[in-house]
Order: structure tokens, then sequence, then C-alpha cells
């Protein structure tokens, strides 16, 4: 799968968190995440692998309780049905993959 990137079709999971997934194969889904200073990702987890790398901003990224400031460059593999949760600094753009593909989030 190739895509050309655009930012249409952006959805709003939650409040000040915007989300694309751009590919996906039949192991892995990659999606790209805008994220407005002051926005909360609350405490979740999934059985999904969870890889990002911080593109441009800053947030706090939680995982089983460890706290990590993540800044353009910095990189996080969560495992899965790992608790974590994310508190937004500065607007913020994320990539992340997800293994197996996340259903919930292919395109409708």
């Amino acid at each position: 799968m190739f895509d050309k990137y655009n930012d249409k079709n952006f959805t709003s999971p939650i409040e000040g968190i915007e989300m694309k997934t751009l590919v996906w194969g039949d192991k892995s889904l990659l999606s790209r995440f805008h994220l407005k200073k002051g926005s909360l990702l609350p405490k979740h987890s999934h059985p999904h692998e969870q890889t990002g790398c911080m593109l441009s901003g800053k947030m706090k990224l939680f995982i089983e309780g460890k706290e990590f400031l993540t800044e353009p460059g910095d990189t996080w593999s969560i495992p899965g049905d790992v608790e974590h949760w994310a508190q937004v600094i500065e607007d913020s753009v994320a990539i992340e993959v997800f293994s197996p593909v996340r259903e919930d989030y292919l395109p409708k």
C-alpha cells in the first residue's frame, strides 16, 4: 500500500486530538496524530503493541506509572495490554504504529 500525504480526513476521537490512519497491511497500521496543547489522552490499554515517534511539540507520556517527557525525535514502544496516558504540553505531531492492525482505526 502507498499513499500520498494530505491533511484531509482526520477524525477527532477525543477533544483536542485528531488522528488519521495513513497506511496498513496484514500485521501493522500507521497513524498520524495532531495533539493540541492542554489536551489529555486518558488512561487506557489495548491488546496492540504501540510504537511511536514525536515529530514536533512536547508531551508527557505515562507508561505503567512511569513519566517520560517526549520531544521531537523521541521514540517509544508500549507492549500490548499496558496502561498508558498522555498530557500534551505543546501542540504536537506524532506518528504511531500498531500491531496487530487496530480494526477501529481503519478508515470507514
